[in-house]
């Protein structure tokens, strides 16, 4: 069979750039796969990624060497435009692919463009394929953020083309709609024989459903290999930084070599024998002693006015205080308030009703620049905290401003400490993602403040690049009265939260630890949330308390082991 996609020694270097992002890069695609690309940030899958529909080297100047034919067409000789009829491409920042008021309007632009008489027509059915059918005449800011990637994948569907190619599908998705999303991407591979191309870094999600699976390193296509083949290589993954499944690193933790599992039914069958039994063990009691209040709400209410001078009401009666020393993780589906909360702390907005306290101060009473001394926010966004024109001047930016003494001597410190040194000279706009919130992280540090807010800190990260961040947020402890994160990184919740509040439609429907939050199903389905494949797998094996870490699982395997010999 022809492959669908065919890359010959493709090298690339950007503009300005010394070294080349994809070198001698040779890929292929046959007809029908549904494949993952894999690798850590700045490998290249990006850039390899929009290599596919033309972007580089139309779009993206710069010196380009090798061929790259998709469906035939050379990407050299022909147009962008040419190739969207074959490629459809979902970007990362999807909601820049958003140019129309309405979700039918959007849908339609593309086949409008081109000149296809039935263009409202293929809006539709596109809007079908996405279970957007009832959204047609809505506004598009009226749409929650899974529905916007679901419409943006919709503009690409109204073309029909046979590829699709999606730059982390979920990374600013709850664990509800990125399940959706999944859900949707296997009917039209299934059903409607597309070639699925996604640039993953979640590998619980590529075991359940992708077929293929591409390693990109430094530029070079290390290896294409079958799903279960790929993630059960796990000694070529982790030296990449790479990390299989949870229920595949718990079988090595527990000197499994043969046959591992991938997913979490493969996990339930493999652990059966050797794990269930009715034992359970007492958690320890946490004595929460003296606490010291650091922010509080109290009857508050925000909304914003509408272009039909309606409103929408977004937070709805809160009232919930935070304790100095606290890890607060504030979780729920997309829309429900988690982000304007931590931002009415920075004064940036202001309650409608009600009063917000911050470390003493009411914020409806100090400006955001007299906040900004207490309270630091890190944007979802890292673009939004990028000011000047390298690493090193956006950290510093703060610290100028405020005449602070001896701050060359500190922002030296936390360039080290983010692994940002060798970098500090360079634009942060234009460094990969992983970079840019490092460089993010690395501004909010620099501001020294008495509470961190991050907002999605995990989203759009590799793994390994994820654990450096958790372990930032841990060295946060000795240095902030306060730690707040709004996110959908389950497996963040569960290693690192002291305390989740889960909001939904604008309200705190849950206050509590983790281990009430992963034990109530009602509770999870009703707010979009979906347990982290290790203390789903726990819930399986009947373990209780649940495991909530890979190595809190390994240590309850052995004491069920060493309880079962014992009975035995």
């Amino acid at each position: 069979m022809k492959p669908v996609i065919s890359i010959e020694n493709v090298t690339f270097t950007y503009p300005s750039e010394e070294e080349a992002i994809l070198r001698n890069m040779n890929v292929t695609v046959e007809q029908g796969e549904f494949l993952a690309i894999i690798g850590g940030n700045g490998s290249g899958k990006s850039t390899l990624c929009k290599l596919l529909n033309g972007l580089i080297p139309h779009y993206y100047t710069g010196d380009f060497e090798g061929k790259a034919t998709i469906n035939g067409l050379d990407v050299a000789t022909s147009t962008v435009a040419d190739l969207s009829a074959h490629v459809g491409y979902v970007y990362q920042d999807f909601e820049n692919q958003l140019v129309q008021a309405r979700v039918l309007e959007d849908a339609a632009f593309a086949p409008l463009n081109f000149g296809y008489a039935d263009y409202k027509e293929r809006a539709r059915e596109a809007l079908r394929l996405v279970e957007l059918e009832d959204c047609e005449q809505e506004f598009v800011w009226q749409l929650s953020g899974g529905q916007k990637h679901l419409l943006a994948l919709a503009g690409c569907l109204a073309l029909s083309p046979d590829i699709l190619v999606l730059d982390e599908p979920i990374a600013q998705l709850d664990p509800h709609h990125a399940k959706k999303m999944y859900e949707i991407l296997k009917k039209l591979h299934e059903e409607h024989g597309k070639t699925i191309i996604v640039i993953e870094h979640h590998t619980e999600f590529i075991a359940d459903y992708c077929s293929t699976v591409l390693l990109v390193d430094k530029g070079q296509a290390v290896w294409k290999r079958s799903v279960k083949k790929a993630l059960t290589a796990v000694e070529e993954l982790m030296e990449r930084n790479i990390y299989p499944p949870q229920v595949t690193q718990a079988a090595i933790e527990l000197g499994g070599s043969t046959v591992l599992p991938i997913t979490l039914a493969e996990a339930e069958k493999y652990f059966t024998n050797k794990l269930v039994s009715n034992h359970t063990t007492c958690s320890p009691s946490i004595s929460l002693g003296q606490r010291e209040e650091a922010v509080s709400f109290h009857d508050v209410e925000f909304s914003y006015k509408t272009v039909d001078r309606s409103f929408h009401h977004i937070l709805k009666n809160i009232n919930v205080t935070f304790y100095k020393g606290e890890k607060v993780a504030l979780v729920g589906n997309n829309g429900a308030g988690k982000s304007t909360l931590m931002r009415l702390l920075t004064g940036f907005r202001k309650p409608a009703s009600g009063t917000v306290n911050v470390m003493g101060h009411l914020t409806s009473k100090h400006s955001p620049e007299q906040l900004a001394d207490i309270v630091t926010y890190i944007y979802q966004n890292p673009e939004q905290m990028f000011i000047e024109d390298s690493v090193r001047k956006d950290v510093e930016f703060f610290l100028k401003a405020r005449n602070r003494k001896g701050y060359i001597e500190r922002v030296d410190h936390i360039l080290e400490l983010f692994n940002l040194s060798d970098l500090q000279n360079k634009d942060s706009r234009l460094m990969s993602g992983g970079q840019q919130r490092r460089a993010s992280l690395a501004i909010g540090a620099a501001m020294d403040p008495a509470i961190i807010l991050l907002d999605e800190p995990t989203a759009n990260l590799d793994i390994a690049t994820r654990k450096q961040l958790v372990q930032f947020i841990h060295m946060l402890d000795h240095h902030t009265e306060l730690v707040m994160i709004a996110t959908h990184d389950m497996q963040l919740v569960s290693e690192w939260a002291t305390r989740v509040v889960v909001m939904h439609d604008g309200q705190v429907i849950y206050d509590g630890d983790k281990e009430g939050l992963f034990s109530d199903l009602f509770l999870m389905r009703k707010a979009g949330i979906v347990p982290p494949q290790i203390v789903e797998l726990s819930h399986r094996l009947q373990l209780s308390p649940a495991a909530y870490s890979i190595d809190s699982f390994v240590e309850r395997y052995q004491e069920e082991t060493r309880w079962n010999m014992q009975k035995a």
